[in-house]
């Protein structure tokens, strides 16, 4: 097979002013006497609203705006949304409300025009968000749009790790991603999970992708999962137990079909404990 690298382009002309404005954000995250929300607020307006980038507290008040208008002025600031986790019982709201207004920027941009698929602009925006979001954040890390959290502070993440477009990572129980792991467009990463008799019974457990994996299109790791060194999950599969290293897994419920070429020859025969169960 070929091998493919990824193509360099021209810089875009408009470089120079993107790379000020992510300056300007970073060095607000990097002083802790910001206030996110504010910051939030200021920096979604001029690209949804820019007629009411410098009177956006009287507009969302001025009666004869239409009440649309001014909902969706008010909606740039978070704190005038509710996000789906700030209704789950087991959601630690000090931490949560820290990272709230970025996963709200982050959920934000995408949707804008110099959002959606702006790639060097997206994934720089997002790199510098990640790690005041996440537990741990390696370099060069590299989201592309429409990626979505639980909490977003149960995130563990490793270095060059590569998140694809329309990606839910669950992180409600924790989620730890290691080096150089690659999870693909629409691929469901999940750390809880529902009692079959009572969906309010939930059980939180860290799920483990290890350095070098790759989750591919489409599939699903359920909570609890290890997916050891350089295993892989395949397009359409749910990893309902632990992958073996090296180990390519298919299928609903997802099993080992093949060794990768690559392995060493001691993780043709390595088990783990969940597949010495079964």
């Amino acid at each position: 097979m070929p091998f493919l690298p990824l193509r360099k382009i021209p810089e875009r002309a408009t470089r120079n002013v993107a790379t000020e404005w992510l300056d300007g954000l970073s060095a607000a995250l990097a002083d802790a006497s910001t206030d996110r929300a504010d910051l939030c607020r200021r920096t979604l307006t001029p690209l949804f609203f820019p007629q009411y980038a410098d009177n956006w507290e009287t507009a969302v008040e001025d009666a004869t705006l239409d009440h649309a208008t001014r909902l969706a002025l008010a909606a740039m600031d978070p704190r005038n949304v509710t996000l789906e986790p700030e209704y789950y019982g087991d959601c630690d709201d000090e931490r949560f409300q820290r990272v709230k207004p970025l996963l709200w920027l982050w959920y934000s941009f995408d949707r804008t025009p110099i959002g959606g698929q702006n790639v060097w602009l997206g994934v720089e925006l997002r790199r510098i968000l990640a790690k005041y979001i996440f537990k741990r954040c390696g370099d060069n890390f590299k989201a592309f749009q429409n990626v979505e959290f639980s909490f977003g502070y149960n995130m563990d993440v490793g270095d060059n790790v590569v998140i694809h477009r329309h990606v839910l990572l669950d992180d409600r129980g924790c989620i730890v991603l290691g080096n150089n792991v690659s999870v693909s467009d629409y691929a469901n990463i999940y750390s809880h999970t529902h009692s079959i008799v009572d969906q309010r019974d939930v059980t939180n457990a860290t799920t483990v992708i290890d350095d070098g994996v790759r989750i591919t299109y489409h599939a699903t790791v359920l909570a609890g999962v290890h997916v050891h060194e350089q295993g892989m999950v395949g397009a359409m599969a749910v990893a309902t137990k632990d992958v073996r290293p090296y180990h390519v897994y298919v299928g609903i419920p997802a099993k080992s079909v093949r060794v990768k070429p690559n392995a060493p020859a001691s993780r043709n025969v390595l088990r783990t404990s969940s597949d010495r169960q079964t």
